[in-house]
């Protein structure tokens, strides 16, 4: 487990280096124009909508080990592609390889980490793993920006080679790992009513209200982040753009600060509920935004209004990491883990992809509707997880329960001479 968890840090690391600065690569540094930048961030996006689908069900019959050692050699080709780029197909040939390959190392990794645990470890495990992601990507993106020079194409060149060589590093240090046969050759338990793939999934319904509630939680936060919440902060409240920095790093801090903290309140809660509070505290998240822009108050005010947003997204992205992934594994028959987490993900790309499409135009123009808007998104999540917490099991929705002994105490009472003569 600390060798999964160590790799998947590292490969946070690497795409930390890059993925801040695509845009400007591409547009300014390579003088291919705003324009073909955006296809290239549209091809990072599309691919990786292209391979989920089949990936869940490779992983399932091959293993993650396989498939992600495959997914960090197409990963670091296209990074390396990516750095050398200087025509427009070029570019787009390399963003569709670093998408296709970035996209199929989460579910691989979750399935390694499923594996690895016990439903009742499998929180602290994700915790640890959305931990450690966030700090590889911090601590890269801000090596990157020292490293970064617009006028230097040589600088990018070095960026997106360290990516590669953390995607081949964690090939290496997942190589070594030893895990356990495929529960697919192990007697798993066959999917309800005999079905399997895609219709196993989409019959269950638990799971397709867990990724209704993904899509809306991924829409909300996530998608908002460098689309419409910047355009809303720029626009409506004023900010500095060097303010936008500061937020962000503000989520990252709350999430490294608070994670071990907020893992030893979740570890005793249904997990719905959690869910749910989640909701409420993204409620607050967005009005105190609406204030920013629309609260007419002070520049400073403003200011401090907009970090804390951000900081209240980073706490209930601390409480959803040993939450939903954790969830998605233990819904998932044996056989079809790696199905269930590639179905995820790909709930989880869609909203990324909707969220900035939906919420920039929005958030640069429509500020009132804005924020009316994602308040109801917020308080949409606490009902979702009301809800799904009505279709889990009292062990999916609290592992914690698999572990309190049991109250029933067995009696003993003294056996009737009858019954002993008739022995």
């Amino acid at each position: 487990m600390r060798r999964i968890q160590a790799g998947s840090a590292l490969s946070a690391f690497g795409l930390g280096f890059t993925v801040p600065y695509l845009y400007v690569y591409v547009a300014q540094v390579r003088d291919l124009g705003a324009a073909t930048a955006g296809i290239v961030l549209a091809v990072f996006a599309m691919a990786a909508l292209v391979v989920l689908p089949f990936s869940g069900r490779a992983i399932d019959r091959r293993g993650p080990v396989p498939v992600l050692l495959v997914a960090s050699v197409v990963a670091a080709v296209g990074a390396v592609a990516m750095g050398f780029a200087s025509s427009v197909p070029g570019a787009v040939g390399a963003a569709a390889l670093l998408g296709a390959g970035t996209a199929v190392l989460q579910p691989a990794l979750a399935t390694m980490i499923v594996w690895c645990s016990t439903p009742v470890g499998r929180t602290r495990a994700f915790a640890m793993q959305f931990f450690l992601q966030n700090l590889g990507l911090g601590v890269g993106g801000l090596i990157g920006g020292l490293l970064v020079d617009t006028s230097r194409p040589g600088s990018f060149i070095l960026l997106f080679s360290i990516e590669a060589a953390m995607f081949l590093v964690l090939a290496a240090i997942v190589g070594t790992v030893r895990m356990p046969g495929s529960p697919a050759f192990q007697g798993a338990r066959p999917s309800e009513g005999g079905k399997g793939g895609v219709r196993a999934l989409l019959g269950h319904k638990a799971m397709v209200q867990l990724c209704v509630l993904g899509f809306v939680l991924f829409f909300a936060c996530y998608g908002q982040f460098e689309s419409g919440l910047a355009a809303y902060g720029t626009e409506a409240a004023g900010i500095q753009p060097s303010t936008l920095g500061m937020a962000l790093a503000a989520n990252t801090a709350v999430i490294v600060a608070a994670q071990f903290l907020v893992l030893k309140f979740v570890e005793r809660r249904r997990r719905s509920r959690v869910i749910a509070a989640v909701g409420l505290i993204w409620t607050v998240a967005w009005l105190i935004a609406g204030y920013a822009g629309l609260g007419h108050g002070s520049q400073a005010m403003a200011t401090a209004a907009f970090v804390s947003t951000y900081a209240l997204f980073g706490l209930g992205e601390a409480m959803l990491s040993p939450t939903v992934a954790p969830l998605v594994a233990d819904l998932a028959p044996e056989s079809m883990v790696g199905q269930y987490n590639s179905a995820f993900a790909l709930v989880k790309q869609l909203a990324l992809a909707v969220g900035p499409a939906v919420g920039g135009p929005m958030g640069a123009a429509l500020h009132g509707p804005y924020i009316v808007t994602f308040v109801l998104f917020s308080l949409g999540i606490t009902f979702l997880a009301v809800r799904l917490g009505k279709q889990l099991t009292p062990e999916q929705n609290q592992p914690s329960l698999a572990l309190r002994p049991s109250k029933v105490v067995a009696r003993h009472e003294p056996v009737r001479e009858s019954e002993t003569a008739s022995a």
